[in-house]
């Protein structure tokens, strides 16, 4: 199996998974990789198998996080015991692959190769207006990394065309930056719409991180991601997981 798609900017091997290529069924068809999602535990262990298996490492090297929307980042040098509550993780060990669910949140992979660290965080809106993207970057100079060598990829996310969001919503981020406007647009006839991918990429140029979105859009692109608006609007119960992982071999 190999991921639905892979950057030529970043030098650690890393992989975007979807959905494709895993054993779920139903509304988790078919490579969900959420463990806390309401799937058959024993088809998300397998999906998550073949995902490490294609990114180099045992099962139980693939790390992920129990994700809250938060600004916590995990320095990490093995495998955890039990679950991390964080939305970011950094390693400098070598054979670690570590990770980011989403299913319309913005997965974010970095390596800094001169240091020899790597970082992956899942950045929703809230934990992108929280700060969680400026702490896996901080986390990473923590352990030796320098933000103008560090190389990040924004995968696939919920794009700004389909992100429709609630006057309050747009009111939470113009009274923390009245410049945040620049990511919010109004189509015609349209509530406010808010641009994700823009957002996430303005947070790294801010940390000094050269930054690029892979644009790829988890809401319409059906076959390929989940989607957990997408499932919303169709009200269908449950959502899968993507996957987003980076390794140093």
């Amino acid at each position: 199996m190999t991921p639905h798609h892979i950057s030529d900017t970043l030098s650690a091997k890393h992989g975007f998974f979807g959905r494709q290529g895993g054993v779920s069924k139903g509304v988790y068809d078919s490579l969900n990789a959420g463990e806390r999602s309401d799937d058959t535990l024993d088809h998300v262990a397998e999906n998550r198998a073949r995902i490490a298996q294609a990114m180099g490492v045992a099962p139980t090297h693939l790390v992920s996080l129990h994700q809250i929307h938060s600004d916590i980042v995990e320095i990490i040098t093995e495998p955890p015991t039990e679950p991390l509550q964080a939305d970011g993780l950094v390693t400098t060990v070598k054979g670690l692959a570590i990770s980011a669910l989403s299913a319309d949140c913005g997965p974010v992979l970095l390596s800094d190769p001169k240091a020899g660290v790597i970082g992956a965080c899942h950045a929703g809106w809230r934990g992108a207006l929280g700060g969680i993207v400026e702490s896996t970057v901080a986390a990473m100079c923590e352990v030796g990394a320098t933000p103008a060598d560090i190389t990040a990829i924004l995968g696939p996310c919920i794009g700004p065309k389909n992100y429709e969001v609630g006057e309050e919503f747009r009111a939470e981020f113009l009274e923390m930056n009245e410049d945040y406007e620049q990511f919010f647009h109004t189509p015609s006839g349209a509530k406010a719409h808010f641009d994700l991918p823009a957002f996430i990429l303005s947070r790294l140029d801010v940390m000094g991180v050269s930054a690029t979105w892979t644009k790829h859009c988890t809401y319409t692109e059906a076959d390929t991601y989940f989607s957990y608006r997408r499932n919303t609007h169709e009200n269908i119960t449950g959502y899968g997981r993507n996957l987003s992982a980076v390794v140093m071999l």
